[in-house]
């Protein structure tokens, strides 16, 4: 648990309170006496906090997806609420198989719920965090949105994708006073794993490296490094720190092999010199 003090930062919406990061920042922040606008798809998901919480806590009904609920959502809460300092995108959930195992619905639905309603969120956050010209954008992304590994195809679109969205996203809005932090956390206890995980109908063809995730999503085998309370603190205490950088990666494994990729990424582009410059138009 992290002692917030941050005095800017009092009223949070954060979708998707129900497990996870979600639930996790939820709890710390009411309990530091913190006004939480958290949206669920099951009311009775989070019975005991609202419970708890009769007066910080306010829970909307949302499906991500429903991009009219969205914007019903997010532009009710800034009306009650008067001002909204953090918006935090967590709902979300992994999905499992090699991209010809994955079948159309899959592929949208979590392109839906993952990328398309986190941006919209955002879009419908960005006129009120202008208006107030303050806030912070906080997208709960993974070190999935910069390291790829096989059999985890969509979720990595999904990631890439929000991460650029939001990279450019920021880049828009701070001359209006609007931070933005884009999280990527490393395995971690949570529901991700060990509950919401999607597996696409698999195929005998892609056993093997494609299929090592099995191993990951069973706890049989250990679980995973990443502790959910720990990671939430730190989020929040990002959220209250000026300074903070645009990415912030949880995990000690995660930054390493965050590292790694980016390294060898660089590698591979400089060797590129010669033949990007002989694309060029002669002087």
């Amino acid at each position: 648990m992290t002692a917030i003090t941050d005095e800017d930062n009092k009223t949070w919406l954060i979708t998707g309170i129900s497990s996870g990061f979600g639930k996790e920042m939820a709890e710390q922040l009411l309990a530091a006496g913190k006004t939480v606008i958290g949206t669920v798809r099951k009311p009775e998901s989070v019975r005991d906090l609202r419970e708890q919480y009769p007066d910080t806590l306010d829970v909307q009904l949302l499906d991500v997806t429903d991009v009219e609920a969205v914007y019903r959502v997010v532009d009710d809460a800034f009306h009650r609420h008067g001002r909204i300092d953090a918006i935090v995108n967590n709902a979300g959930y992994g999905l499992f198989g090699a991209a010809e195992e994955l079948t159309d619905e899959q592929v949208n639905q979590i392109l839906a719920t993952d990328l398309v309603g986190s941006i919209q969120v955002i879009r419908t956050a960005l006129p009120h965090l202008r208006k107030q010209g303050s806030g912070i954008i906080i997208q709960i992304s993974s070190y999935g949105g910069q390291v790829a590994y096989p059999g985890n195809s969509m979720y990595h679109a999904s990631k890439f994708g929000i991460e650029g969205f939001v990279e450019s996203v920021a880049q828009e809005v701070k001359p209006f006073g609007i931070r933005a932090l884009i999280v990527e956390p490393g395995g971690a206890r949570t529901e991700f794993r060990y509950g919401s995980a999607h597996v696409a109908k698999l195929m005998p063809e892609y056993d093997g490296p494609t299929h090592s995730f099995l191993k990951m999503l069973d706890p049989a085998n250990g679980l995973a490094p990443g502790d959910p309370a720990k990671m939430a603190a730190r989020i929040i205490e990002s959220a209250g720190k000026p300074d903070t950088p645009l990415h912030l990666v949880l995990g000690s494994a995660a930054l390493e092999n965050t590292i790694h990729r980016l390294e060898d990424r660089l590698a591979e582009y400089r060797s590129e010199t010669e033949i990007a410059k002989s694309t060029d138009v002669d002087e």
